[in-house]
């Protein structure tokens, strides 16, 4: 997420003391019984039970991020708590079925967003950053996640702007239908970013839609919503009739997916198919990019084969080596060049463009244990661990040379190491 993102600062590819290649080669020789698992889950814990907001330095309660750590929220933070901060969100859904990013109390507001309020929680300012498509359908497999940890589904009847919640999410995800929808490809559209990222190329900041924005459609979006309405349909109380149309725009979605977006000759996700044109130029060979963040996703929608999985983890560790990085969690490889995003902080092997981050990384390690791919989970997720117990904290990303920047309580790092982690244990300790 683009939390402000001019504080950052291009990162060098060769820093630390402990190289990514060294890290690599202790990996290996490392057992289940030998990683840290205890002592990343119980800090995770402990990081999680402090608040909701993504980390240090963030006033919000960001949707996106909060998806991601609700399992372990769960278990540590208060039932009706969790349950008051979901609802929050439907308190500031627009007529249009939108859903916000994330809210702050007003007193902690700054400038820079362009803030909207709600009669129903006065307390709070929202904002969106409209070049995603993910707040909908992350806010959607938030509330499916409480009620598969909680058993609670009283949720779905409460009620916020006049309608249940269930009614409210359905809503949301009509929205995408409605507004997203490029009926060409039967696929929903954002702006350009970097993989799952939401900073568009055209801006010194570039968080916002504008004329300026190339309209795109790519795989995170896509798989995002694929999720959103498998776990829509298996927690709502919905009409045979509702099944039947959702199950019927999955199966659509999946479809599309693997005819546009699936690059057959090379085992990939092409990065952006363009409504109307691309921001960089015509000599530039996008396709040439891996995406892993959204590859991860798009392993967790069930879009690729027990075979195709294991490809795509090949490819990301043939890249993490190229790029002498630490991590799977490296968000692209090769990184865009210098110059293609306004924004200084999306240099190369920065931030959102190279940049290592744990938060899709881990995601990644949970579906190569579900796929019993237990040997590379292993392997994938062991730096992972490493990292958070020799910085003693959870960051939100790391440089290609596996040095922590941005917060230092990153509890979206936290939230999918944690699933990791419980997912590595049910397999056994081998």
């Amino acid at each position: 997420m683009m939390k402000k993102l001019f504080f950052c600062v291009a990162c060098a590819l060769f820093t630390g003391t402990i190289t990514a290649q060294s890290v690599r080669q202790a990996t290996k020789k490392k057992s289940v019984a030998t990683l840290p698992l205890d002592s990343v889950k119980n800090m995770a814990e402990r990081l999680i039970s402090s608040g909701f907001t993504a980390g240090d330095g963030y006033g919000e309660i960001w949707i996106r991020d909060f998806n991601t750590f609700v399992d372990v929220a769960c278990k540590v933070n208060d039932k009706q708590l969790i349950k008051k901060h979901l609802i929050t969100f439907l308190k500031f859904q627009q007529p249009d079925g939108s859903i916000l990013d994330g809210y702050i109390p007003i007193a902690k507001a700054g400038s820079g967003y362009n803030y909207y309020y709600s009669p129903l929680a006065p307390e709070y300012a929202g904002h969106k950053n409209t070049v995603e498509t993910d707040q909908e359908t992350s806010l959607v497999q938030a509330v499916a996640k409480y009620i598969r940890n909680t058993g609670d589904r009283s949720i779905l009847t409460d009620t916020a702007n006049g309608k249940t919640v269930q009614q409210g999410l359905e809503d949301a995800m009509n929205f995408l239908i409605r507004k997203r929808w490029a009926e060409k490809y039967g696929l929903i559209w954002g702006a350009t970013t970097a993989d799952w990222g939401d900073v568009q190329p055209e801006h010194n900041w570039g968080v916002e839609l504008d004329n300026s924005s190339h309209l795109s459609i790519d795989i995170y979006d896509n798989a995002m919503f694929v999720i959103a309405i498998d776990d829509l349909m298996k927690m709502g109380s919905l009409s045979a009739k509702q099944v039947l149309y959702w199950k019927s725009v999955k199966d659509k979605l999946s479809s599309n997916i693997r005819l546009h977006l699936w690059d057959k000759q090379n085992k990939k996700f092409i990065p952006h198919i363009y409504l109307n044109g691309s921001p960089f130029p015509t000599s530039f060979n996008e396709n040439a990019i891996y995406y892993h963040g959204g590859t991860a996703v798009a392993i967790e929608a069930g879009l690729l084969s027990k075979e195709e999985v294991l490809d795509a983890y090949q490819k990301m560790q043939a890249n993490v080596k190229a790029a002498n990085a630490a991590t799977i969690g490296l968000t692209i490889y090769p990184a865009y060049p210098e110059g293609y995003f306004r924004n200084k902080g999306m240099g190369p092997w920065s931030y959102q463009n190279g940049g290592d981050w744990t938060w899709f990384g881990g995601r990644m390690v949970t579906q190569l244990l579900r796929y019993n791919f237990r040997k590379e989970a292993m392997e994938a997720l062991s730096p992972m661990l490493d990292r958070v117990i020799k910085n003693n904290g959870f960051y939100e990303w790391y440089t290609p040379g596996n040095q922590p920047k941005g917060s230092s309580s990153f509890r979206g790092e936290a939230g999918v190491l944690w699933t990791a982690i419980k997912e590595l244990e049910k397999t056994g300790k081998q």
